[in-house]
């Protein structure tokens, strides 16, 4: 019994893990798309602003400068935009670069951004055929099973009978 109840851990624990390669590939599609976005966005302005004879800074400081409220918001937008722009690039390239295992790592990181969390919401379950799915998933079941497995016999050990007693009899 204890081996069925492990071995019903182990499948629910590689399905559940071998999820992630695919989940790190709809998330990293996602971020890549809106660093695209906002790149059109940045060097738009920036070629706006080098027609103006101005930086992206002086730009933003004319804005921000004007006393125009419209105006004054949309430097203080513009600032968070590069600031978001610079922020995903960033995490993009990380993440670009990151092996299998340094990827589930930084999951939380993932689920803390809008982005992390649309993902999710528009997540769509895939069989794992790559070779990082099919060792989730195996390193999924070995953790399921034992993890199971273990707390199935901890939580047998007062219902054994006899086992370990020594037995003392008299001649």
């Amino acid at each position: 019994m204890r081996r069925l109840i492990a071995g019903i851990g182990g499948i629910a624990l590689a399905t559940t893990l071998s999820q992630f390669p695919e989940y790190a590939q709809q998330y990293t599609q996602r971020l890549g798309g809106a660093v695209d976005e906002l790149r059109v966005i940045t060097e738009e302005f920036d070629r706006a602003a080098q027609a103006g004879g101005l930086d992206r800074q002086a730009a933003l400081e004319r804005y921000n400068a004007s006393n125009d409220a419209f105006l004054a918001g949309r430097g203080t937008s513009m600032t968070a935009t590069f600031q978001r722009y610079d922020m995903l690039s960033a995490t993009l390239a990380e993440i670009e670069g990151a092996g299998p295992v340094e990827r589930l790592q930084s999951l939380p990181a993932y689920l803390d951004t809008d982005i992390g969390r649309r993902t999710l919401e528009a997540y769509k379950p895939a069989v794992p055929v790559t070779m990082e799915g099919i060792l989730y998933a195996g390193g999924g079941f070995i953790l399921g099973y034992l993890v199971l497995s273990g707390l199935v016999r901890f939580a047998a050990m007062p219902f054994r009978r006899g086992r370990g007693r020594i037995r003392v009899t008299r001649g």
